[in-house]
């Protein structure tokens, strides 16, 4: 009987949710949802130092802001240390683990003299018990930790998702720590990160294990663990990092930076799940798709072997896209929230959502559409050197003929035309001589969509007190 499918993100608590990280819970969301299967949020929280709630308070905000709903969790390891304890019992019981006395300045000497061998530094297994062999005398004062009795022959083979078939010899694994000293005589220490990714692995019965490939590693450890505990083990599939659009590791300076500024940048969620899923995985040539076009195409095929290079650009025009497709009235409230970060108060009303309207097709995120809607609820401060440029004494007399036309008409796009129309007439100028100025006096650029398209969005007495500056 097939098992259902089960996936997890795992995140550890030392920092904010980074691009990464976002990349593998959404390739683990998919999956599961496209299997109809679940998808878990687990905490791994082991490293006390480094923990912080803010840090998980802001893992569990971005997961919520990309809409990557989870069906159990969170789960907090630091909760279930009690069970990893009874997990390294039983298996110092079965002889699968052993205490080992070494201290870390014997560690230390036991590295020095195989690095001097040309010996790759490894434990060399002095307390592990085997028949016939003595054991040192256990040491006064000197905390055990607990180590994995891993296998010494053999082979660790699995097929992975992404990168096929992998084998790692045993002899190249040595007897990984599965618990840290305690100060306690006789009990058993924090458990390490690798052991409580076993446990978790198995009592959440994780089906499938998508996670980056600086994991490989780890793999063929937990693999034996996991064995040793009599276990299924579950798929695993270990994607390539995301590099920097020069090819380096992807770092602040090029987008690895908490996904939560991606929504202050202006990013809509849907647009971040899209390229981010295009980020190491493909489906044919297709760039823009919506969420429900993904789950139903995500089988775990079309994973990329080689890394993804993150494209700002690119980013931003997949923004784009979903921004011109987005209704305005979906847009406004995001719009209000930007200007609100400025200090500028507007409603996400019906006219709110026609400036958003308006400018929409020109804009990649919602910070440039803020950049727009803001004349329409703040002073405006035009340039020196646009005023000189456009504002100039030959143009000014028009610009105090079309205040007066435009106090006289209905505030409407047809009749503010009408009334630039009879202007440019009377003053025989043409369009962009008087456009230019009305702009830079009312909307403190010189560039806009047509004047009487942008003017017909702002207040009458406020576009004609404007005007009537010069």
């Amino acid at each position: 009987m097939t098992r259902p499918i089960r996936t997890r993100i795992a995140p550890s608590p030392t920092g904010f949710l980074h691009l990464g990280t976002a990349r593998t819970a959404l390739f683990s969301w998919a999956f599961a949802r496209h299997f109809g299967g679940e998808f878990i949020l687990r905490i791994e929280d082991t490293d006390e130092a480094r923990s912080t709630q803010e840090a998980v308070d802001q893992i569990i905000a971005a997961m919520k802001w990309l809409d990557l709903g989870y069906d159990e969790g969170p789960f907090y390891q630091m909760q279930r240390i009690a069970r990893y304890r009874e997990v390294i019992a039983s298996m110092l019981d079965a002889g699968t683990a052993y205490r080992c006395y070494c201290t870390p300045a014997e560690l230390d000497e036991m590295r020095e003299a195989q690095r001097a061998r040309g010996e790759k530094p490894r434990y060399d297994g002095r307390w592990r018990p085997e028949p016939g062999k003595t054991l040192p005398a256990v040491p006064d004062g000197v905390p055990p930790v607990i180590r994995f009795r891993n296998p010494v022959d053999g082979d660790v083979t699995w097929v992975d998702l992404v990168k096929g078939s992998i084998t790692i010899s045993n002899r190249e694994l040595d007897d990984l720590i599965i618990a840290r000293p305690s100060t306690e005589p006789g009990a058993i220490g924090t458990p390490t990160y690798n052991f409580c990714v076993v446990v978790d692995d198995l009592d959440m019965q994780i089906t499938h294990v998508i996670r980056g490939d600086d994991h490989v590693n780890n793999t063929p450890r937990q693999i034996n663990i996991l064995r040793a505990l009599g276990a299924e083990l579950p798929v695993y599939g270990h994607t390539p990092m995301i590099l920097g659009p020069d090819g380096e590791k992807l770092s602040k300076r090029h987008g690895a930076v908490s996904v939560l500024q991606y929504e202050e940048g202006g990013y809509l969620p849907e647009a971040m799940i899209n390229y981010l899923s295009r980020l190491g995985w493909s489906h044919g040539d297709d760039e823009v798709y919506s969420r429900e076009q993904l789950v139903s195409w995500f089988d775990g095929s079309h994973l990329a072997k080689s890394p993804a290079q993150w494209d700002a650009a690119k980013l931003n025009w997949v923004n784009g896209q979903y921004i011109k497709a987005a209704a305005d009235a979906v847009l406004a409230p995001l719009v209000a929230a930007q200007l609100a970060r400025r200090g500028i108060t507007a409603d996400a009303n019906d006219h709110l959502a026609r400036v958003c309207g308006l400018f929409k097709d020109r804009c990649a995120t919602t910070v440039e559409l803020a950049d727009w809607a803001a004349m329409y609820f703040a002073d405006v401060a035009p340039t020196a050197d646009d005023l000189a440029a456009h504002v100039t004494d030959a143009v000014k007399p028009a610009v105090a003929t079309l205040s007066e036309k435009l106090q006289a008409v209905e505030w409407t796009k047809p009749a503010i035309a009408a009334a630039i129309k009879e202007t440019l007439g009377a003053h025989g100028l043409k369009m962009p001589q008087l456009a230019h100025a009305a702009r830079v006096l009312v909307c403190g650029r010189a560039q806009t969509p047509s004047l009487d398209a942008v003017l017909e969005l702002f207040d009458k007495e406020s576009a004609l007190k404007r005007l009537r500056t010069v």
